[in-house]
């Protein structure tokens, strides 16, 4: 599992996922995410290139949200592959976690 870090547009930061999130991927990314975003607002999660998820990389997704909501912020599930969008939806992350498309206006989604 690869792990790559963007700063863009006002304080929103991309992280970009790539491989599988299953139970080595997780424990492979897990610190370095929870790193990234402890101090983050803003963050949207590419999932354009991850393959197949787990109930880890879910749990993985899901700390990270909380973390960035201590910050008044959140946290984003973007272009995430029809498999793995089935996942995420069937295990009702979607209720805690937004999927969106790359397309999606940054302003209007964290309200900038």
């Amino acid at each position: 599992m690869l792990m790559t870090v963007q700063e863009i547009e006002d304080q929103v930061t991309k992280i970009i996922l790539s491989g599988k999130l299953d139970i080595n991927g997780s424990l492979e990314i897990d610190k370095d995410f929870m790193d990234t975003i402890k101090s983050k607002k803003y963050v949207i999660v590419d999932m354009a290139e991850v393959s197949f998820i787990m109930s880890l990389g879910m749990r993985t997704l899901v700390s990270g949200a909380k973390e960035v909501a201590k910050n008044g912020g959140k946290l984003v599930i973007c272009n995430p592959q029809s498999n793995v969008e089935d996942a995420l939806r069937e295990s009702s992350i979607d209720t805690l976690l937004p999927i969106v498309d790359s397309n999606t206006d940054l302003k209007k989604l964290f309200g900038l």
